[in-house]
C-alpha cells in the first residue's frame, strides 16, 4: 500500500468537521508552496520578460483596470 492510498483510508474515517479542517490546511499549505515558487521565479529572473511584456502592453494601451 503506498503512502497516498493509506491517507485515503484515513481521510474516508474523517468526520465532517475533520475534513473541512483538512481542506483549509491543503489550501493554506498550497498557497504557500506557490508564494515560495513565486519567489524563486522572481528572484532567478524568470518573470523579468513577462513583467518586461506587461510593462509595454500597459504602456501601449493594451491593459484595463480590474
Amino acid at each position: 500500500m503506498t503512502k497516498v492510498q493509506a491517507l485515503e483510508e484515513e481521510i474516508e474515517k474523517l468526520s465532517s468537521a475533520e475534513l473541512v479542517e483538512l481542506r483549509e490546511w491543503i489550501v493554506e499549505r498550497e498557497a504557500e508552496v506557490w508564494d515560495r515558487e513565486i519567489e524563486r521565479d522572481a528572484a532567478s529572473g524568470k518573470l523579468d520578460k513577462l513583467f518586461e511584456k506587461s510593462v509595454a502592453d500597459h504602456r501601449a494601451g493594451k491593459s484595463r483596470e480590474i
